[in-house]
């Protein structure tokens, strides 16, 4: 039987999680209840945050419409501990959700943890590995992304200045970072690539668009004129800043940007976005466990198998489309080994 993991859910506070669960008298799945359907987590920022988040609820949504499950969706509040993450699991594991699938590497210990405590359950974890054995872990190629939308920097900026900023600097931002610097340098070597992150250590950076707002101003000032945010919905408050300054653009992550109706007003100035297939993933958790044959282990998803994609709404990068698919293909073949760590300065 393949290996397969199951859906997380974020949410409120655990103390009235845990009320409002057991309230509704739900059976578990551990002693025979009927399963409720998936339990998604979502990291801070929850659905709204037109990217990260967005993308896992597609692959529910999808999965609603397609498989006719249900569905009981959570998000996160800034400054949770694992306890409070590991609550959440756990509830919804016990009120016979299956899978349950947490969105963000802030899950990886709290789903592996709680996944042995339910081991007819599934789990299943975006950005983290699985280790346990009923957990699926879905790890992305980020940095591989994000060196097509270095490419696609390095071909429309007019100043040969570009910048990256990201949400928090831990290692998992650091490949988009480290994808975006080598694809800009190797495209155009003289350009010069400025990189700030919003926090050291603190997740509201995946929730403060205001801090965005300031940091991609201060880059603008400085004369660059391509800015890739890689920061949830932080990112957000970037795009806004590029949208106001004529003759510059921003760069969307995880979720194609353009086609979000929250940045509609802002769309003319998005060059384009690095997505991560989190809905392809999710979906094909929850439907592995609709057929009964859950996933599990680890799954990457790269640029080779379209994993990871650079979108092309609004025909921005229609004119340097041929280089970006030469790029692609040298990376595909292995010919071009792209860093996952940003290089020594």
């Amino acid at each position: 039987m393949r290996r397969v993991s199951k859906i997380v859910a974020a949410g409120i506070a655990t103390a009235a999680l845990t009320l409002s669960l057991s309230a509704c008298g739900e059976s578990s799945t551990e002693s025979g209840g009927k399963d409720k359907g998936v339990g998604l987590a979502f990291d801070v920022g929850g659905r709204d945050d037109h990217s990260f988040n967005e993308a896992a609820a597609r692959g529910v949504d999808k999965a609603e419409k397609d498989l006719g499950v249900k569905s009981k969706l959570m998000t996160a509040k800034n400054g949770e501990t694992e306890a409070d993450r590991e609550q959440r699991l756990s509830s919804l594991a016990e009120a016979g959700y299956n899978p349950v699938i947490g969105v963000g590497f802030n899950y990886g210990k709290s789903v592996n943890k709680v996944a042995k405590d339910f081991p007819k359950t599934t789990f299943g974890v975006v950005d983290s590995p699985s280790q346990a054995k009923n957990v699926y872990g879905m790890v992305f190629a980020e940095h591989e992304g994000s060196y097509l939308a270095g490419v696609a920097a390095a071909l429309k900026s007019k100043t040969h200045k570009v910048g990256f900023i990201g949400g928090v600097n831990n290692a998992l931002i650091q490949k988009f970072q480290a994808g975006f610097e080598q694809g800009v340098r190797d495209t155009d070597p003289k350009a010069k690539v400025t990189s700030e992150y919003l926090y050291a250590n603190d997740d509201k950076g995946f929730n403060d668009p205001a801090a965005a707002k300031g940091k991609a101003k201060g880059m603008l000032d400085a004369g660059i004129d391509v800015i890739y945010t890689a920061a949830g919905q932080s990112g957000n408050g970037s795009i806004e800043t590029v949208a106001g300054k004529k003759g510059t653009w921003a760069i969307g992550v995880d979720s194609d940007q353009y086609l979000q109706p929250g940045l509609a007003k802002y769309k003319g100035s998005i060059l384009t976005s690095v997505m991560k297939n989190v809905d392809v993933a999710v979906y094909d958790l929850v439907k592995s466990v609709k057929d009964k044959k859950p996933l599990t282990g680890n799954k990457s998803y790269t640029l080779k198998d379209n994993g990871v994609r650079l979108s092309t709404s609004g025909g921005f990068i229609d004119d340097i489309q041929g280089k970006i698919d030469a790029a692609k293909k040298k990376i595909a073949s292995g010919d071009v080994k792209v860093s996952d760590t940003p290089a020594k300065q």
